[in-house]
């Protein structure tokens, strides 16, 4: 691929190509996201600002850093993927050796006036460190264990630090998205059946000495969840409850049971979709799901027709961590994988998400709207 470094700096083919279409997608999830908020906690007695003001809020800053990524062609990520991803694998190794301390886990960093949790933007990060490893280094014919050794140990590493604090959910979507960029630049069959089989040990190495009690019985109870109705198998127990008592056009807005009588945990955050299945039925969720598939499916669009492949591989890794977040979310409140406290992209309450999932976004609409100034050799 080669640039056309005769193009002015500004050009107005960067505001005719705009991706309306994608960012049309994410505002109405967004949206649809912020009336749920609100249902699931109308029922809340709290002080302050609501959440789904808040969730406003972290929608128009998201805005704001989508427009600031967009209007900075995106290969300066190239340029810049190793210091970043250096300076994030630094601050994960911070976190654990003086990171602030909450029910058991070590995830947060105080900087001054403000906190940040280095395992959110590591998707990102790696996203933009396996496409620039992948697009300088290019696989004819799929990768063999040794071609495949770099990048597990540039995914290994940080995917450890996150185990260790512990967050499990996000060190299995760092993975995940890792997983979905390699296979999609080509693996060889008889590697991939190497790595299956060197998996069995290292599941039991991972159950034995880096997963902690709780996350042993959650996915003890996503196995059976009658093992523990009042404790760690209650998430998964109610959530199927608000979703099966939702039918096929739901209970109505703001009445669904399970939600106002707050029998659902985290009804706002990891099980904002339980709350709306409840409420709109089957007819609701799937207007939702197709919106998903859409977004999904758009992503895809932007990667297949992208001209130069380190933009390519950057919109396969976006798309990869929103298909991720939301199959895991979703497959989680009803009850097809076990708990791991991961957000659904755009819906659940929670800046952090919000934030990261608009930057992935920002990335899409980058690459969309220069993907002219790129030609094939």
């Amino acid at each position: 691929m080669t640039r056309d470094t005769r193009m002015p700096m500004i050009d107005r083919r960067l505001l005719t190509n705009f991706d309306w279409t994608l960012l049309g997608l994410t505002l109405v999830i967004a949206g649809i996201g912020v009336v749920n908020i609100f249902s699931a906690t109308a029922s809340y007695n709290v002080s302050g600002t609501a959440h789904y003001l808040k969730q406003i809020y972290w929608i128009l800053i998201g805005i704001v850093l989508m427009l600031t990524v967009i209007s900075v062609d995106y290969h300066l990520l190239d340029d810049i993927a190793g210091w970043v991803y250096g300076t994030v694998v630094l601050l994960l190794v911070i976190v654990l050796i003086g990171g602030k301390t909450s029910m058991g886990a070590t995830r947060w960093l105080h900087l001054g006036i403000f906190s940040i949790q280095p395992s959110e933007p590591m998707k990102i990060v790696i996203i933009i460190i396996f496409a620039r490893l992948f697009s300088r280094n290019p696989v004819q014919s799929g990768m063999t264990i040794r071609e495949m050794g770099l990048p597990l140990v540039v995914v290994g590493a940080p995917a450890l630090l996150i185990m260790k604090q512990p967050d499990l959910g996000t060190a299995i979507l760092v993975l995940l998205i890792a997983g979905s960029m390699m296979l999609a630049v080509g693996v060889k069959p008889s590697t991939l059946i190497t790595m299956a089989i060197a998996a069995a040990p290292a599941l039991y190495v991972g159950w034995q000495y880096y997963l902690r009690e709780y996350q042993k019985n959650r996915i003890l109870d996503f196995l059976n969840p009658e093992r523990s109705r009042l404790g760690s198998g209650y998430h998964i127990i109610q959530s199927k409850i608000a979703i099966g008592s939702g039918g096929l056009t739901g209970k109505g807005y703001l009445k669904g049971t399970q939600t106002q009588l707050r029998f659902l945990p985290e009804q706002h955050t990891d099980f904002a979709f339980s709350v709306f299945s409840e409420e709109w039925g089957f007819l609701g969720c799937f207007v939702v799901l197709v919106l998903y598939l859409s977004l999904v499916l758009w992503g895809l669009h932007i990667a297949t027709r992208c001209n130069d492949r380190f933009g390519s591989l950057l919109a396969v890794g976006v798309t990869a961590m929103l298909f991720w977040h939301i199959t895991i979310n979703i497959g989680m409140v009803i009850g097809l994988f076990p708990v791991v406290g991961v957000p659904l992209p755009f819906f659940s309450y929670g800046g952090t998400s919000m934030v990261t999932s608009m930057i992935g976004v920002a990335f899409l609409l980058n690459i969309s709207m220069r993907r002219f100034m790129f030609s094939k050799n």
